[in-house]
């Protein structure tokens, strides 16, 4: 399979452009018409990683973490960046990232830890708004309208979740008068025009909107096509947004489920750290994949037992112990965001039908090796 389509495939699960702003994601070296018949999926591009995957003879390496988060004029083997692309791109294996927008929506980072924690009725801790949609309505002679309502939904218009082409036609009657000046395509100046036409109806994500009103204008029969754009209403989107937020299916003291939540996680040099009373009863969990302090007001309010993130600093969650009982667990960064990994593997594999290997990464990248 082309490196384009299994790319295409992931893209499509983790759109690239609800990557957070300061994000680089995407394709950072490879040939887009390369073969792939070997993946592996990893949380950092390191060297050790990179080794790996050329040890595999991997064709892709997949990975959480951006390798030039901030850029970069040189790709040298003089750095240890650089010497990441020089042996990928020497073994012919190309390196794309899933980073923020992979966090975010179902199937996700933080899904994927709340499944493995075993939480239930799970949902987003905050839901991301669904991205801003117009309703887009047209009218076109009946004959025409196939050739328009393709030229829209080529443009972007009418898709929803997992499909496309999406729309919705009903029969009408138009009619209009040419005046002096007008170049008709049905009808003569100063006729009053009565045609057969249907009304369409589509659904816009507002980013594209621009693309697709030029894609109707153009292949529009009429020489002024009517239409209507009909902003939505902003929603939350019940199946993506930062962090995560269930319940056990069984309570339990702090003390068991930081020790369950032990055996979960990959072993790391730091363990766990936790902050609460070990008796606690412990039902409702928040957690985020990632550095998730920004989300402590969040679990706060939804009236979480426990949060679950990483690379919690000192200041925010004394803060939050002084207030509330509130407990925290604060795990590696790298072993909480791996939990992601075999999600991804398992969604590729039932994709790809078993025509590439996936495979997912050994190392151990949390770069903390003993504590003292």
């Amino acid at each position: 399979m082309r490196l384009a389509d299994v790319l295409s495939l992931v893209e499509g699960w983790y759109p690239p452009h609800r990557a957070d702003d300061w994000d680089r994601v995407g394709l950072v070296c490879g040939d887009p018409d390369a073969q792939v018949r070997r993946i592996l999926l990893a949380v950092d591009p390191v060297l050790a990683v990179a080794g790996e995957a050329v040890a595999l003879d991997a064709d892709l390496l997949l990975v959480h973490h951006p390798l030039y988060l901030r850029g970069t004029s040189s790709v040298a083997a003089t750095t240890p960046k650089g010497r990441v692309v020089h042996q990928l791109l020497t073994h012919g294996c190309a390196l794309y990232s899933a980073h923020t927008n992979a966090d975010a929506p179902a199937g996700g980072v933080s899904e994927a830890i709340a499944q493995a924690l075993g939480l239930e009725e799970v949902r987003p801790l905050e839901a991301d708004p669904v991205e801003p949609r117009d309703k887009l309505v047209f009218f076109v002679p009946v004959a025409d309208a196939e050739r328009v309502r393709s030229a829209v939904t080529e443009a972007g218009a009418g898709a929803i979740g997992y499909y496309d082409s999406a729309s919705f036609t009903s029969p009408g009657e138009g009619r209009f008068r040419p005046l002096v000046g007008a170049n008709p395509a049905i009808g003569r100046v100063g006729d009053l025009e009565v045609v057969d036409e249907v009304r369409v109806e589509v659904l816009v994500e507002r980013r594209v909107r621009g693309r697709v009103l030029a894609a109707l204008l153009a292949a529009h029969p009429y020489e002024e096509p009517a239409y209507d754009v009909v902003p939505l209403a902003a929603l939350d989107d019940p199946s993506r947004g930062s962090g995560r937020i269930g319940v056990l299916a069984e309570p339990m003291t702090l003390r068991a489920f930081a020790q369950e939540a032990a055996t979960v996680f990959p072993r790391t040099a730091g363990g766990l750290r936790v902050a609460g009373d070990p008796d606690a009863v412990v039902r409702t969990v928040a957690l985020c994949g990632g550095a998730g302090d920004f989300l402590l007001e969040r679990a706060l309010a939804a009236g979480a037992d426990v949060y679950v993130t990483s690379d919690l600093r000192h200041h925010p969650a004394s803060e939050v112990r002084e207030r509330d009982d509130l407990a925290l667990v604060d795990v590696a960064h790298a072993a909480a965001e791996s939990l992601w990994l075999p999600v991804l593997r398992d969604r590729l594999v039932t994709a790809l039908d078993d025509t590439v290997e996936v495979h997912v990464s050994t190392v151990n990248t949390d770069p903390w090796t003993f504590r003292v």
